[in-house]
């Protein structure tokens, strides 16, 4: 039989398969063993999935990735890795009479998050303490004997803020601490946060690496400056020698750089299996393929609607970094020469009447949760993806029931302004003179 290597395909081949063959029980046994490298079962793994964690790596200027069936899990694994309860018990071992870790997260951040953290990680006993993004001291002030990592994302959901992450990292690290920068919002066209000093960045690849909305992914990267070793009795999860690691260290089997990554796929990947399935990280593939010129295009986008709804009477406030007077601005000139995204809020002036009039008159906007699709997306985060959040964690993310958030897509400029115009005057906000223009044919690249 052919071998697929004699075929050269210019685009990877997709591996749909389970399982993988092993050509005797010597290699079987050392696999499972973990002794050596191999594809044993694709919950934890498979040639297809090992080229996007490969390729996402080299983005992030990383050590090495491990990728996930969505960006929810990323964020959940690596957590319980390095905040779990193992990680605070002498042996690396969980028990339950010890508690477990403590995380200090951006108080401005994705809703959905901060379910996990406030929800279904707590179950675990994994602590949070939410602070501002903004207020580097205070991340300083929230640690504990217990934390474990802090969380930011290096454009915030819903209002763009931008943290500044070299601070945050100078912090964490004085802490013995390492920082995890979500950079979904920016894309790492945008911004590099290993070059800013964190020490895993993690992806919901459903956003911009896809860029069509039309798949689930996530992927976490090691940047290759944490290193547990120099901290032992910090890290025993990755330190101490334990049965299920063949009573070896991690740090000893797979060296620094591998500790952690290894950690999250044999142990958490394996037992709770949020894995990615070949086809999806295909088609993330194909997205990393176009990454630059997309993102420029949703960005100049939003910068222009940002623009134009700063000055419309229908708006109260718009929140863009690439705004003039933006309390981002400075740091995006410092970290985001490209921009700072094509995520934007906007505070509409006027009731909770008038906002949902506005929101169900939009035509080309489409009411829908995702962000990062080629087509723009208006969300009302107090109904939706921050809905669950208590009214103190809403107020500190300065959610309103008038706040908007916009991800604005590839279409034809003036067709979406055309389209907010229409949308402000059919739900009577706002005194604009200028009429709202017939709407075009969209135009997507």
């Amino acid at each position: 039989m052919t071998s697929d290597s004699e075929f050269r395909p210019v685009q990877p081949p997709v591996y749909v398969s389970a399982a993988y063959e092993f050509a005797s029980l010597r290699d079987a046994r050392e696999a499972f063993a973990q002794r050596e490298a191999a594809f044993t079962y694709a919950r934890t793994g498979s040639p297809t999935v090992a080229l996007l964690e490969r390729r996402v790596a080299e983005l992030e200027a990383g050590v090495g990735a491990v990728a996930f069936a969505s960006g929810q899990a990323a964020i959940a694994l690596t957590l319980l890795a390095l905040a779990g309860r193992s990680g605070q018990s002498p042996d690396g071992r969980a028990h339950v009479e010890i508690p477990a870790g403590h995380v200090v997260a951006s108080a401005k951040i994705y809703g959905g998050t901060a379910d996990l953290l406030n929800d279904s990680l707590a179950e675990s006993g994994i602590g949070v303490t939410w602070v501002d993004p903004h207020q580097p001291q205070a991340w300083a002030d929230a640690v504990t004997e217990r934390t474990r990592a802090f969380l930011v994302e290096s454009i915030g959901n819903p209002h763009a803020d931008l943290p500044d992450i070299p601070a945050l990292a100078r912090i964490a690290h004085a802490a013995q601490i390492p920082l995890i920068v979500d950079n979904t919002l920016a894309s790492p066209h945008l911004v590099q946060p290993a070059a800013l000093g964190a020490d895993f960045v993690i992806h919901s690849a459903t956003k911009y690496l896809s860029g069509n909305g039309t798949v689930l992914a996530g992927v976490v990267v090691d940047t290759g400056r944490f290193s547990p070793a120099d901290h032992p009795d910090r890290w025993p999860q990755f330190t101490a020698a334990t049965a299920r690691f063949g009573d070896t260290p991690l740090v000893q089997r797979y060296g620094e750089r591998g500790a952690v990554l290894h950690l999250i796929r044999a142990k958490y990947l394996h037992d709770l299996g949020p894995c990615l399935a070949p086809w999806s990280a295909q088609q993330v593939l194909e997205g990393i393929e176009t990454l630059d010129v997309r993102v420029d295009r949703h960005c100049r986008n939003a910068e222009a609607l940002a623009e134009r709804l700063s000055t419309h009477s229908a708006v109260h406030r718009v929140r863009h970094p690439s705004l003039r007077g933006d309390p981002n601005a400075a740091l995006a000139a410092r970290d985001f020469p490209r921009g700072t995204g094509a995520v934007l809020s906007v505070e509409l002036a006027g009731g909770f009447s008038g906002v949902e009039r506005f929101i169900d008159s939009l035509r080309l906007f489409k009411l829908a949760a995702n962000i990062g699709d080629a087509r723009s997306m208006i969300a009302h985060p107090a109904s939706m993806t921050h809905c669950r959040l208590s009214s103190e964690l809403r107020t500190a993310g300065e959610i309103t029931e008038q706040t908007v958030r916009l991800s604005v897509g590839r279409e034809n400029l003036e067709d979406l302004w055309s389209d907010l115009e229409q949308a402000f005057a059919a739900a009577g906000l706002g005194t604009d003179d200028a009429a709202p223009a017939p709407l075009g044919t969209e135009t997507l690249v």
